[in-house]
């Protein structure tokens, strides 16, 4: 995997461009040869915001490199540029590792190559893709997804863990941790992109929930049930029930649990109080509990959650 074709375009997204071309243009001063041959590939000159690039060849060069790198597209709600899925499509087809950071996978989705295969993007835009592109399965909850030849990730940040990925599984563990070490990163982090997320609370004037979800979020350390929420909105807990699909997309009890691990990860990154307070504030009852629950919801345990997050 020795070249790498980075793809540009007007309107995509600096940071991953630029990171892309970190982790793939500098070889460390530890790392012997030989290493990444990278070039960006492109209609000059391409605007990236304030920036502008010169690439080094047309968007045809993707076709020559071992693995090609599409960078985040600002506007998802736009279709991606007809030439830059063609050049992806005709790389891949050429034997290229197709590779997307963050909404690239739109780029991805839109050349095909996603068809019948687990991908990612940023976990804003994981249900858009999924709505636009019906046939890709959508994981909104992972740092990236290795398909082999196809590969994505997740928002941002998320790029760097699949960029150093791709320098483990091509020279090794040991290169990778060199990598990750010169750019002061983690060189592999625990869990899924599920620990960044914040939920906001769905309101809308006049919804039978615009009362009632700020009234249990105000009461997550008492013991709630669905039959309460159901009582509290004047509702039958199959209307709740459907009132909830149709405002959170999930059912009050997963709700209800969702928002008492967001309270846990606030207290986690906030106080000094042990798992087994923040248990009970949070409305888990017991440190067993709310350590089974976050793991499976987070991906890592409380007590990492809050080494990672604590200022």
């Amino acid at each position: 995997m020795g070249s790498v074709a980075v793809a540009a375009t007007d309107g995509m997204l600096h940071f991953e461009l630029a990171l892309a071309y970190e982790v793939f243009g500098s070889r460390p001063d530890a790392v012997p040869a030989p290493w990444y041959e990278v070039r960006v590939c492109g209609d000059a000159p391409v605007r990236l915001g304030r920036f502008v690039v010169e690439p080094d060849a047309g968007l045809d060069g993707l076709a020559g490199a071992d693995t090609v790198i599409v960078p985040g597209v600002a506007d998802v709600d736009a279709a991606p540029p007809a030439g830059l899925v063609e050049a992806v499509r005709a790389a891949h087809a050429a034997g290229a590792r197709v590779v997307s950071l963050c909404t690239g996978a739109f780029v991805l989705a839109a050349a095909g190559l996603l068809d019948g295969l687990s991908a990612t993007t940023h976990w804003a835009h994981t249900r858009q893709l999924a709505e636009r592109f019906p046939r890709v399965r959508v994981d909104p909850d992972v740092l990236y997804v290795d398909n082999g030849r196809v590969l994505t990730s997740a928002g941002k940040a998320a790029a760097m863990d699949l960029c150093l990925h791709l320098v483990r599984l091509d020279h090794g563990p040991a290169v990778a941790n060199v990598v990750a070490r010169r750019l002061v990163v983690p060189p592999h982090r625990s869990g899924g992109q599920a620990q960044f997320v914040m939920t906001p609370v769905p309101q809308r004037d006049g919804h039978p929930l615009s009362a009632l979800l700020p009234w249990v979020m105000a009461r997550l350390d008492e013991p709630l049930t669905v039959e309460d929420l159901a009582r509290r909105a004047n509702l039958s807990s199959r209307q709740l029930a459907r009132q909830f699909q149709a405002v959170t997309g999930t059912t009050p009890l997963r709700w209800l649990l969702t928002q008492r691990v967001r309270r846990a990860q606030e207290l986690l990154e906030s106080t000094d109080d042990s798992v087994e307070v923040i248990a009970v504030a949070a409305g888990m009852g017991t440190a067993t509990t709310l350590r089974r629950h976050f793991q499976r919801t987070m991906g890592v345990p409380p007590d990492t959650y809050r080494r990672t997050f604590r200022a």
